[in-house]
């Protein structure tokens, strides 16, 4: 079942190589700054910048009054110096002139607070006057910069459902109705979906339903669940009509938005539909020592949002930010590897929040590329030596990604899992998932994210962690991925509920009742502090449950409390396929049913790596990048085997690479690998991430060490 090679990618944009630069705001700058910027821009080898995010009040000052030539005069400089522009549709903040004129601009909370202007992102997504302003001015920019030699990229909006991602007032009320209109047609057949003969919820007409505002108590599930999705559309919506503007006026420039890494609030599958490619923004916190597991999940998500194509981290911290309680620095070396990291995962360009520092506003104390001491503080020396870095990197631009293990992810399931009064609060998606993650990022084993409808063809396991809500389709689409030789790993709580939050019939796990071969009697979440041991030695946090198997093997029972005895985890074979079922969280022992199940499935790691190496592959037309990054605080070697044995040159130093790479903590390595002459075998199956490490190897290669 091995996956086609992949196709080699286009650039993201005109600009060749890795784009590198930040967010430049030069309305916070006199003029005179500007000529020093783009020189030290040219310094630094950045080759774009991201333009015009909050520039609406200084592009119209008032509602019929324009000011562009300070971004004329901004973007010839720009371009006289070799710098790309993203310029940005700046309408993610209203200007004051127009909130005062129409407050209904202003969004309202669940409680019925409009919240003020003073901030950012202070719309309704559902206004009007919002929405007619904010096309107007993009058809402004698209008709007076298409043709600018600098454009490079237009970026939509700022990070859409930031701050405000619903709105509960009469307007959004309006279109809420006609949302639900479209949906379900009939009446009757809301009243169907949403469960009314519930609590005497009947509503005879569509005029009678209000967004799910602050009620005496718990509120309809369904109607929640509709809210979030409509929410969703809603400001995909705003997205569309300004694509729509630049795509008119300014055909061939690509277009994106900046997503926020695993965001719930926003369907992202359905969004990314509508993008030229995915760009992400992305602030893991470096005092935290796990943060960089978080990151590359968050960055295989991005990956894989639009079938494994290349994608741009837009914006990150270059060191501390300045919105967490206790803002820690990126200590040295740091920035430069989890910039490599977003590389690994196949970003083609990494850029930063921003350029130069604010000395006023809510993010003065933000880190940025050009730090307030200026080119004589330690994070300049960084920002000049990663670019030169970079421009060795070029070639890897257009590879990319693949992968043999597909994890399923549905906003629509996360959405209802996370709903109140359910058996348990505490299961939660992000929580469920990340252990899963965790493990195979460990045992360097690379990841694709898939919608629950995705074509599963060519990969050798499908996992899905928690799919608390599943249609009969999209569980049909798994159950024949089995059939066919497939391999599933199903966590608990999942095949609960239909489309519109429904017990399926005969309860969980529903349509996959079959494939799995078995039938869960009762949920049996876990006390908060308490644990259930199983008799592999594992425990059981938050969740666990009394199944019933029919047809399934047990592979793992519970060795304490209420189900002891009974089957933790299970094996059932069905067609020439195999189908696990994990019924608790395991958190930590969930790496040694992933073993069992992804060693039969075929499944190998990239290379058997020391703990704290990760370690991925880029293949394009230019060749193959073995990426290896040391995010421990000792020195790692890593023995180069199998594809990989014949080694090649580290592209960050020049060197040859022979039969192995040595990383000094926080090092890096870009192996543009050799050819393999002859074959060679195979990493051993289901090897753990301590396994193989090389450290007693008399042959030694550098591979590039923290700067």
């Amino acid at each position: 079942m091995n996956r086609p090679a992949p196709t080699p990618a286009a650039s993201l944009t005109r600009v060749p190589g890795l784009l590198y630069g930040g967010d430049y705001n030069p309305e916070q700058w006199p003029e005179e700054v500007w000529a020093e910027d783009a020189a030290l821009m040219r310094e630094a080898g950045v080759t774009m910048v991201t333009v015009g995010v909050f520039s609406w009040a200084r592009l119209q000052p008032g509602p019929d009054s324009w000011d562009f030539a300070w971004l004329d005069r901004l973007l010839d400089l720009l371009h006289s110096h070799g710098i790309a522009v993203d310029l940005a549709t700046a309408t993610a903040s209203p200007p004051a002139w127009l909130v005062r004129a129409d407050p209904t601009v202003l969004p309202v909370t669940a409680d019925g607070v409009r919240l003020e202007f003073g901030s950012r992102q202070h719309y309704c997504p559902s206004s009007p006057a919002y929405r007619d302003a904010a096309l107007r001015l993009t058809r402004a920019l698209a008709e007076r910069y298409a043709r600018h030699p600098a454009l490079a990229l237009w970026h939509i909006h700022n990070e859409y459902g930031d701050h405000v991602a619903e709105c509960f007032c009469p307007r959004s009320a309006e279109h809420f109705r006609a949302w639900l209109r479209e949906r379900y047609g009939t009446v009757e057949a809301l009243n169907h979906a949403w469960g009314t003969a519930f609590w005497s919820q009947r509503y005879a007409t569509y005029d009678e339903i209000e967004p799910p505002r602050t009620a005496p108590g718990p509120v309809n599930p369904t109607q929640l669940l509709d809210w979030r999705r409509f929410c969703s559309d809603a400001l995909l919506a705003l997205h569309r009509a300004e694509r729509e503007v630049l795509t008119e006026v300014s055909p061939g420039i690509p277009a994106t938005t900046n997503f926020m890494s695993m965001f719930k609030a926003l369907d992202y599958w359905e969004w990314a539909r509508h993008e030229d490619f995915v760009s992400d923004d992305a602030y893991p916190d470096p005092s935290d020592p796990r943060a960089h597991v978080a990151a590359s999940l968050n960055y295989d998500l991005m990956r894989s949002l639009k079938g494994n194509a290349p994608w741009l981290l837009l914006e990150q911290a270059p060191s501390a930010v300045s919105w967490r309680p206790v803002n820690v620095p990126k200590k040295p070396g740091l920035q430069r590897l989890w910039s490599l990291q977003a590389l690994a995962r196949g970003a083609d360009g990494v850029m930063y929040f921003q350029w130069r520092a604010s000395r006023a506003g809510a993010e003065k104390f933000h880190s940025a590329l050009l730090p307030h001491r200026g080119t004589a503080s330690r994070g300049w020396a960084e920002t000049v030596r990663f670019g030169a870095e970079l421009g060795r990197l070029a070639d890897v631009a257009g590879s990319r990604l693949d992968a043999d293990v597909a994890i399923v992810l549905d906003w629509d399931s996360w959405w209802a899992l996370e709903g109140a009064d359910h058996p348990s609060a505490r299961m939660r998606w992000p929580d469920l998932l990340r252990p899963w993650y965790a493990a195979l990022h460990a045992r360097g084993i690379t990841v694709t994210f898939v919608p629950p409808d995705a074509d599963l063809a060519g990969y050798r396991a499908v996992l899905a962690p928690s799919l608390y809500l599943l249609r009969p389709e999209q569980a049909r689409r798994i159950a024949d991925h089995v059939r066919g030789g497939g391999h599933l790993v199903c966590g608990p709580f999942s095949g609960v509920v239909d489309i519109h939050d429904h017990i399926h019939d005969g309860g969980a796990p529903g349509p996959l009742r079959e494939v799995l071969g078995l039938s869960v009697d009762e949920f049996w979440p876990v006390p908060d502090g308490e644990s259930t041991a199983l008799a592999s030695g594992a425990e059981a946090t938050l969740w666990t449950e009394w199944i019933v198997p029919e047809g399934a093997e047990t592979v793992d029972t519970y060795a304490s409390g209420s189900l002891a005895g009974l089957p933790a985890v299970t094996r059932h074979a069905y067609g020439a396929g195999t189908a696990w079922y994990v019924s608790g969280h395991l958190a930590e022992g969930i790496g040694d049913v992933l073993d069992r199940a992804l060693g039969a499935a075929g499944v190998r790691p990239v290379l058997d790596v020391p703990e704290g190496v990760e370690v991925t592959v880029r293949t394009g037309a230019q060749g193959t990048y073995l990426f290896l990054l040391n995010h421990g605080d000792q020195p790692a070697r890593t023995p180069l085997t199998g594809a990989y044995a014949a080694g090649g040159t580290d592209l960050l130093t020049g060197r040859a690479v022979h039969d192995k790479v040595t990383l000094e903590p926080l090092g890096a390595a870009v192996v543009r690998v050799a050819p393999v002459s002859a074959p060679v075998p195979e990493s051993a199956p289901g090897a753990g991430s301590g396994s193989g490490s090389g450290l007693d190897s008399d042959s030694d290669s550098p591979g590039g060490t923290a700067p």
